[in-house]
């Protein structure tokens, strides 16, 4: 089953520490579809099932909390942690991702933090490299928490107030088509009437005669 078809089929109350768990194992460091789990959350809030905002703050909890154990993490096992996980799964840690992942924090800085949530690679990176490259703590906590309320907040309430307008839109499309279909009804019933009244008016001969009908003949 997808994370997406998952997270709602599960009960209310689990989705927030659901979605919770997967943001935070993502930017553990651990690949998961984070950004899927977001907008099926989201989603699922525009219905009415969970509250949106308590969503989205679970979601934020998650990544910053997650990313800041990755950072410990990667602080304690340095560079050869990496060289292990490449060896064991290269298509998320092979040397080529580590190596762009290198490159934007030594180009960016403490925002290649910030900007990693927004990237799958980076996002799995941040985190464990941050504490590789014994990046100062306070400027990774400070893109750490910027980045994870904008990416993790921010997409969940987003995705949330997209559902609510497309399904207003559709409400009220729903609405509009069935007094189309209603004025369109009656229109075309006058059209048959006119036609019919015109072509009576034209053509008197064919017009049955009461008394005649009256008398049976």
């Amino acid at each position: 089953m997808h994370i997406d078809a998952w997270i709602e089929s599960v009960p209310p109350g689990a989705v927030y520490g659901l979605v919770a768990l997967i943001i935070g194992l993502e930017s553990l460091g651990i690949p998961l579809p984070g950004e899927l789990a977001l907008v099926a959350a989201g989603m699922v809030a525009s219905k009415g099932t969970v509250n949106p905002v308590l969503v989205a703050l679970c979601a934020t909890a998650g990544a910053i909390i997650g990313d800041s154990i990755g950072y410990a993490i990667g602080r304690k096992g340095g560079k050869p942690l990496f060289e292990k996980l490449g060896r064991k799964f290269p298509r998320h840690f092979g040397p080529d991702h580590l190596a762009t992942a290198e490159r934007s924090f030594h180009r960016w800085g403490m925002w290649a933090v910030f900007f990693g949530r927004f990237i799958a690679l980076l996002r799995i990176f941040a985190g464990p490299l941050a504490g590789a490259l014994r990046m100062p703590y306070w400027k990774f906590l400070i893109a750490n928490v910027l980045g994870g309320v904008i990416w993790a907040g921010g997409t969940t309430m987003a995705v949330y107030y997209i559902g609510k307008a497309v399904e207003q839109y559709l409400q009220s499309f729903s609405y509009i088509a069935l007094a189309l279909a209603a004025v369109g009804g009656l229109a075309s019933g006058l059209v048959i009437k006119r036609r019919a009244a015109k072509a009576r008016a034209e053509h008197p001969e064919a017009a049955p005669d009461p008394e005649r009908v009256t008398a049976g003949e």
